[in-house]
C-alpha cells in the first residue's frame, strides 16, 4: 500500500471474498498510485476523508447493506462529487446494464467483471483525473473564501467612507463563484462523456475482435458438417474424413482463442510446478529453430547458475513462442533473436512498472524494426495488431501479459524504432526442489472393465457425448446434470469407481460435490473437468490427492486417457 496519496487522492478498497483486494490493491499500487483497503462499507465510510480520490468496491461488498456510506457520501462538501467504481460479479452480465445497483445520485460507474488490469487501471485514473478537477475547485473555492473574508474585513473598517464599494465587491465575488461553480459541472460532465466514450470504445473492439474470429471457425465448422450431412443423406460416404478434419482444425483453433481471452483476463487453470529456466529454454531450441526459418539466427545466454521458478510449462513454452513469433515478424529480412536467462534483485523503485523483488527473468531481443512509444503502450491490449488482416489476432500479447500476471511475474517491453526489441519475463525465483519428479511411463492403451462412473455435467451435448464415449470403452455409467442428482447415488450402497463431475455445476459447485462424497467415499478417485472456473485457475491448490482435472474443450481420446489415468492411480493407491 502506497503511503504518499498524490494529487489525485487515495485509492480506497472494499472487497470482502478471496483475494480481490489484494489483487486490485497489486495492480493499482504498481502504477504508483496510493491504496488503501477496508473490510467493509462501515469502515470505508469512516476512514474517508479529503484525501480520498475514488472508491472501488465489489459487488459482494454492498451486498452487506451501504446506508453507512450512502449516509457519508450525503454528508460530502458542495465541491465534493466522490466517484465510486463498483466492479460487478460476473452474473450480473445476465442483468440489465440500465439496473444500478447503488441509486443514481452516488457518482458511480458500474464494470462488469472479469476486468483486465489494465482495463481497471484505465477506469480509476480517469476517476483520479475527475476528482483532482474537484479538489481544484475546492482549492479555489478556498482561496476565494479566504479572499471575500479578506475583503469583508476590509469592507467592514472602512464602512463608514464605503459601504456601497463593499456591497459591489461582494457582487462580483458571488458572480465568480457560480461562474466557477458552471465550470465545473461542465467539466464534470465532459469527463464524464469521455469516460463512457472510452469504455464503450475498448468493449466495441474487444467484442468485435471475438465475434470476426469465432465467426470464421464457426463457418468452418458448420460448413464442414452441412456437407457431411448432405453427402450422407445422398449415401456418398468416400472422402468424409477431409471435412471432418476441417471441422476439428476449426474447433481447436477456438478452443486457442477462448485459452487466450483466459489468459488475457488471468482466468485460465494453470499447472504450476518447479521448473528450471535454463533447461526449459535450451529445450526449445529446435522448436524455434524449426518455426522460425533459416532467415533468422538464434543466439542464447544461459545464466551459469540455475533458475528455479514455478510455472505452468505448457503456458510459458507458448507465450515464449508467441514472443519469438512476434520477434520473426518484425524481422521481415531477417536478423538476430537472442534469448537471456539471467537472475536479478530488484529495488523499491529501481523499475516502475516491476515492484521490488528476487526475480529469474527470462529476455527475448531482435535486431527488427522496433516499436514507437504509442504502439508499445498499447500492446498488451486485447486484438491490438500492427500486422496486416489475417496474419494475427491481436491477443498473444495480451495472453502472455495475463499469463504472467496470473503467474506472480511482471512482463516490460523496451523498444527503438528501427533499433529491435527487447521483452523481458520477471519471474519470481523459488527454491529448487530436492529431487524432481520423474517423468511418468506411458500406460498402454486398455478399455474398460465395467467399473462403475457417475458423471455430473448440466450441458446436454457434453454429457452425452461423454457418456457416449465411456460406455463404447467399456465403462458402466450413471449420469445426472446437478449436484442434488448426484447426491442421491452418492449416499446409497451403489458401487462408484470414479466421480467424474464438472467443475461450474448450477447450484452446489463441483469442488463441494466432491467434499461431499469423500465425506462417505473418501477413496473416491474424482476427475474434474473444466471450462473455467475461477477457484480453479491454481490447479496445486484446488486439486488433493486422488483427484485430476481435464480442461475444456477435450478431444475423447485425451478424455479416456484422463479417465483410465484417474482409476489406475486409484488402484495403486490401494495397493500402496
Amino acid at each position: 500500500m502506497q503511503d504518499d496519496p498524490g494529487r489525485g487522492g487515495v485509492v480506497h478498497i472494499v472487497a470482502p471474498f478471496g483475494r480481490d483486494a489484494a489483487s486490485i490493491a497489486s495492480v493499482l499500487d504498481g502504477a504508483g498510485l496510493a491504496t488503501r483497503p477496508a473490510d467493509t462499507l462501515d469502515d470505508l465510510a469512516a476512514a474517508l476523508d479529503d484525501q480520498a480520490g475514488v472508491v472501488l468496491i465489489t459487488e459482494e461488498a454492498i451486498a452487506r447493506g451501504t446506508d453507512c456510506l450512502l449516509q457519508r457520501l450525503s454528508a460530502q462538501p458542495a465541491w465534493s462529487d466522490l466517484p465510486v467504481i463498483l466492479l460487478r460479479s460476473p452474473r450480473a452480465q445476465r442483468r440489465s446494464p440500465f439496473d444500478s445497483l447503488l441509486p443514481r445520485t452516488v457518482n458511480v460507474v458500474e464494470l462488469d467483471r472479469p476486468l483486465g488490469g489494465m482495463s481497471l487501471l484505465s477506469a480509476v485514473q480517469g476517476a483520479l483525473r475527475a476528482r483532482e478537477k474537484q479538489f481544484l475547485v475546492r482549492d479555489q473555492m478556498r482561496a476565494l473564501a479566504d479572499s471575500r473574508s479578506a475583503l469583508e474585513r476590509s469592507a467592514k473598517a472602512a464602512l463608514e467612507a464605503s459601504r456601497q464599494h463593499a456591497l459591489e465587491l461582494e457582487t462580483v465575488v458571488a458572480e465568480r463563484t457560480r461562474e466557477l461553480e458552471a465550470q465545473m459541472a461542465a467539466r464534470e460532465a465532459s469527463e464524464a462523456a469521455l469516460r463512457q466514450s472510452q469504455k464503450m470504445e475498448a468493449i466495441g473492439q474487444l467484442t468485435g475482435g471475438i465475434a470476426h474470429d469465432f465467426n470464421n471457425m464457426l463457418t468452418g465448422i458448420l460448413s464442414a458438417l452441412d456437407i457431411v450431412r448432405m453427402r450422407l443423406e445422398l449415401g456418398r460416404t468416400e472422402d468424409l474424413e477431409r471435412f471432418l478434419d476441417a471441422a476439428t482444425t476449426s474447433s481447436q483453433r477456438a478452443a486457442a482463442l477462448t485459452q487466450r481471452l483466459l489468459a488475457f483476463s488471468r482466468r485460465q487453470s494453470l499447472d504450476a510446478r518447479p521448473v528450471e529456466l535454463n533447461a526449459l529454454v535450451g529445450a526449445m531450441q529446435h522448436l524455434l529453430r524449426s518455426t522460425l526459418g533459416e532467415s533468422v539466427r538464434i543466439r542464447t545466454e544461459e545464466a551459469p547458475a540455475p533458475l528455479h521458478a514455478a510455472l505452468d510449462t505448457n503456458q510459458f513454452e507458448s507465450a515464449l513462442l508467441n514472443l519469438a513469433i512476434n520477434a520473426r515478424d518484425a524481422m521481415p529480412n531477417g536478423g538476430e533473436l537472442a534469448l537471456r536467462t539471467f537472475p536479478l534483485r530488484l529495488a523499491d523503485g529501481e523499475r516502475a512498472s516491476v515492484p521490488a523483488g528476487v526475480y529469474a527473468v527470462v529476455a527475448v531481443s531482435d535486431t527488427g524494426t522496433g516499436m514507437p512509444p504509442e504502439v508499445v503502450e498499447r500492446a498488451f491490449e486485447p486484438f491490438f495488431t500492427t500486422k496486416p488482416i489475417g496474419k494475427g489476432t491481436g491477443l498473444g500479447m495480451s495472453m502472455v501479459y495475463g499469463f504472467m500476471q496470473q503467474s506472480g511475474g511482471h512482463i516490460a517491453i523496451d523498444s527503438t524504432p528501427g533499433q529491435g526489441t527487447t521483452i523481458s519475463l520477471f519471474i519470481p525465483q523459488v527454491e529448487a526442489d530436492a529431487e524432481p519428479e520423474p517423468a511418468a511411463d506411458a500406460a498402454p492403451v486398455a478399455l474398460g472393465a465395467g467399473q462403475s462412473i457417475l458423471v455430473v455435467e448440466d450441458d446436454p451435448q457434453v454429457r452425452m457425448l461423454v457418456t457416449v464415449v465411456l460406455e463404447d470403452l467399456g465403462y458402466t455409467v450413471e449420469v445426472v446434470g446437478d449436484a442434488d442428482g448426484a447426491l442421491p447415488v452418492l449416499a446409497s450402497a451403489r458401487r462408484l469407481d470414479l466421480l467424474v463431475t464438472d467443475v461450474g455445476l448450477p447450484g452446489m459447485n463441483g469442488r463441494q460435490l466432491a467434499e461431499i462424497a469423500r465425506q462417505s467415499r473418501s477413496e473416491l478417485p474424482v476427475l474434474f473437468m473444466t471450462g473455467y472456473a475461477e477457484k480453479a485457475q491454481e490447479r496445486s491448490a484446488f486439486l488433493e490427492p486422488g483427484m485430476s482435472m481435464i480442461a475444456k474443450p477435450f478431444l475423447l481420446e485425451a478424455f479416456s486417457d484422463a479417465v483410465r489415468s484417474a482409476l489406475a492411480d486409484a488402484v495403486s493407491d490401494a495397493s500402496a
